[in-house]
């Protein structure tokens, strides 16, 4: 039948619940620990670590709440700056405000992350060292006190230079790994490293269509078991006498639930079977549109196992009004698929702060859509979706 005539939509990306979920789910409530305490927060807090080699992690309400709490423990103050991508959804944007803080918004390389080039430019040209050893921005004056690389779709950003410049410039690391759980280095100083890892902190998120889900939630990583335990006690109000209700600092509610972690634990169990079928997707779709001169999915690094979280198509065309086409004629065959987000710098809330050579970010914006890549996804599924949007590109 010809594609248009399919009926049965195709989701851009949703869980896929098929271990023990409700096994587990069914002990915790059976238990009564629901809700913020409970042995499976501890459980899932230890295989976390145990499958990325993590330190110390905590459990946390959702991957928005993890890079709150990072910018607070790695010192962050009010009118401080933090060097972030334009190119990335816009949570870990929003909590730089949330600490009172001023974003300073870096284009994207050719894998949709942030560019480290040009993060090296900007500390070089328009930044400076003060008296104290303190990064300031020379056209606002202000304290650079931190850098958020957000590994984008399960790839990642070019750390080991990062990483080096941020020692250099006196800058805490906050990895955004929110998408690229499972992801790893497979050569050069990295090598076997997890995306997350590799920073002063690391932020996992578990929301429903990320490659691994609790409904909800997130896992912030780091080294120290000070700060780990200075995390929890943030988290949960910042509770000092937890019978007479003391607290000698402003908390939060951001702890993860003992429903959500049971969840979490049978979804991490499927995790590589996960990374494996959204890899095949990703073969499929690509070997799909080798032979294409108005598309191409987009590329990993060479340098990593990603866990392939979405798939990237880019049209060669380069404008929004395509790309908008090419989505209206995908759903008009039953399949869901989503833009590149907007460049934060220009989301109105963010108009004001400073930019720099944000040049590629406005090119992908125009010129991208993500496609169906649940790790449910049936194979008759994929290559209908790669057969429906070949044929949407010969309307262009």
């Amino acid at each position: 039948m010809n594609s248009i005539e399919r009926k049965r939509r195709i989701p851009l990306s949703v869980p896929c619940l098929r271990g023990r979920e409700l096994e587990l789910i069914t002990e915790a409530v059976k238990s009564e620990w629901v809700s913020t305490a409970g042995p499976f927060v501890t459980s899932f807090e230890k295989n976390i670590c145990q499958y990325t080699g993590a330190v110390h992690a905590t459990a946390c309400q959702s991957g928005t709440a993890g890079l709150h709490t990072a910018l607070l423990l790695a010192g962050v103050l009010p009118d401080d700056e933090v060097i972030v991508p334009t190119i990335t959804f816009i949570a870990p944007i929003n909590t730089v405000h949330y600490v009172r803080a001023h974003p300073v918004f870096i284009d994207c390389d050719d894998f949709l992350c942030m560019d480290v080039n040009k993060v090296a430019q900007f500390l070089r040209l328009e930044c400076h060292k003060d008296s104290g050893g303190q990064t300031r921005n020379k056209r606002t004056g202000r304290r650079i006190s931190a850098v958020i690389p957000v590994h984008i779709f399960g790839n990642v950003v070019d750390m080991p230079p990062l990483l080096q410049l941020a020692r250099d410039w006196n800058l805490k690391v906050i990895e955004d790994a929110t998408e690229s759980l499972g992801t790893y280095w497979t050569s050069g100083p990295l090598a076997g490293k997890f995306a997350g890892t590799v920073g002063d902190f690391g932020v996992y998120s578990f929301n429903g269509n990320k490659i691994i889900t609790t409904g909800g939630g997130g896992v912030l990583i780091t080294p120290s078991a000070d700060l780990a335990q200075k995390a929890k006690y943030l988290q949960t109000q910042a509770k000092d006498d937890e019978v007479r209700y003391i607290h000698n600092e402003i908390g939060f509610n951001y702890r993860m639930t003992n429903l959500q972690a049971a969840m979490g634990i049978a979804q991490l169990e499927q995790i590589e079977s996960f990374i494996s079928r959204k890899q095949s997707i990703f073969n499929e779709y690509r070997s799909a549109f080798e032979g294409s001169k108005k598309a191409s999915i987009m590329p990993f690094r060479d340098d990593i196992r990603a866990n392939y979280w979405f798939i990237s198509l880019l049209l060669h065309q380069g404008d929004s009004d395509a790309r908008d086409q090419m989505m209206a004629l995908a759903e008009e065959r039953g399949i869901q698929t989503r833009p590149l987000w907007f460049p934060s710098h220009q989301q109105l809330p963010y108009r004001e702060c400073q930019s720099y050579l944000t040049i590629n970010a406005a090119k992908y914006w125009a010129s991208i859509i993500n496609l169906p890549c649940s790790s449910g996804l049936e194979a008759k599924d994929s290559e209908y979706v790669a057969s429906a949007i070949l044929e949407c590109l010969e309307c262009l």
